[in-house]
């Protein structure tokens, strides 16, 4: 269908999204920038190196002036300092400078890490987006957030940096394993809770299409999607205040990541902090109870989980105090006052927040009832 979707600051356009179905439009679009006397760097992980390294850099490749691609070991354990010093050593050989480009090529991990390293080598370097995963067209390559782990921590550090363009085709999104791609669903119903209730309808309008991956649906899913994170982003760009209703689910899920070493994925930790979240909500009297329910058992028709097994509810709550979202010792808690809005609390306990855990936490005991 080929849409695009726009992204101000300051009332002035930064960049644009472009939806597509395939790569055929992609160096019409660089093409704006004076590609033609630019070397390009398609930064990728080993998996989608396979799928599309090739495609893109063929694509690319009689509108610039060179083409190379890096790549690195695929997963969550790559994105790190050490792998930033790779693709630096990687530039500086292939003596790419300050005019030239990266494309990150990927999921969230190459879009996070390909954004840092453009941000900071050179002291800046223009990047594109190219996500290939439902969770990065939705969330992670939208907003300028770029950086990697430090040790157990994620995302500690990084830059708000822009890329040039975000280029969206939907196509990737089959070649998704069942898991990663249900994962991505994490996110776009939270964008929904947080900011659309006539979004979050028309997502369970269309699960059995979404389902079926019908691009179609999905280009309009994921269109609809990014304009709830890009009228959240565009209205405070830092994270200096709304934009921090996108953590919503955040505190917990990213505590259980930490706490299960990233053996589930982003969105399935997002859907269970979600229901943790929400489950305060309504005992806050935020949400009524049958509220609460419907929310926490629509993820499940999404294969994703909203309980857990084998976690210290402890341990979650000890690594939610680490969160980057605690500020002069009080923690950012995103809540609920209803479906599609979202609200910002510093005044959640530690008793509320071992309540939203407990609630989710699966023990032997519930086995034998």
């Amino acid at each position: 269908m080929s849409q695009r979707l726009t992204i101000n600051m300051n009332n002035k356009p930064i960049y644009d999204i472009v939806y597509e179905q395939d790569f055929n439009s992609l160096a019409k679009e660089l093409e704006a920038f004076g590609i033609e006397g630019k070397k390009l760097c398609i930064i990728t992980d080993s998996r989608v190196k396979g799928f599309y390294a090739d495609e893109v850099s063929e694509a690319l490749r009689d509108s610039c002036r060179e083409v190379f691609v890096f790549d690195f070991p695929n997963g969550e354990q790559s994105k790190n300092l050490d792998t930033v010093k790779n693709i630096y050593e990687f530039l500086i050989q292939n003596k790419f400078g300050r005019k030239d480009m990266l494309l990150a090529l990927g999921g969230g991990v190459v879009g996070d890490i390909t954004g840092f390293a453009a941000a900071t080598y050179l002291r800046g370097v223009d990047f594109i987006q190219i996500p290939t995963t439902l969770l990065a067209q939705v969330d992670s390559s939208i907003g300028g957030k770029t950086g990697v782990d430090f040790d157990q921590y994620k995302n500690m550090v990084g830059a708000f940096y822009m890329p040039k363009l975000v280029y969206m085709n939907i196509s990737t999104l089959r070649t998704l394993d069942d898991r990663q791609y249900y994962s991505g669903m994490g996110e776009v119903l939270k964008h929904g809770l947080i900011k659309n209730a006539s979004f979050y309808e028309w997502i369970i309008e269309n699960m059995y299409e979404i389902h079926d991956r019908n691009l179609d649906v999905l280009e309009d899913m994921v269109y609809k999607s990014c304009t709830c994170k890009k009228i959240v982003v565009e209205k405070d760009p830092t994270e200096k205040g709304e934009r921090a209703i996108l953590n919503f689910g955040h505190t917990i899920g990213h505590a259980i990541e930490k706490a299960k070493n990233f053996e589930l994925m982003h969105g399935e930790c997002v859907a269970l902090g979600c229901v943790a979240a929400a489950y305060i909500s309504w005992k806050r009297n935020l949400l009524s109870k049958d509220e609460y329910y419907e929310i926490r058992d629509m993820f499940v028709p999404f294969n994703l989980p909203i309980s857990i097994e084998n976690i210290d509810p402890e341990e979650i709550y000890e690594l939610t105090t680490s969160d980057k979202k605690v500020e002069e010792g009080r923690l950012k808690f995103i809540l609920l006052k209803k479906v599609g809005k979202a609200m910002i609390d510093t005044t959640v306990t530690r008793e509320e927040i071992m309540a939203g855990i407990n609630e989710i936490y699966f023990t032997d005991e519930d086995w034998d009832q």
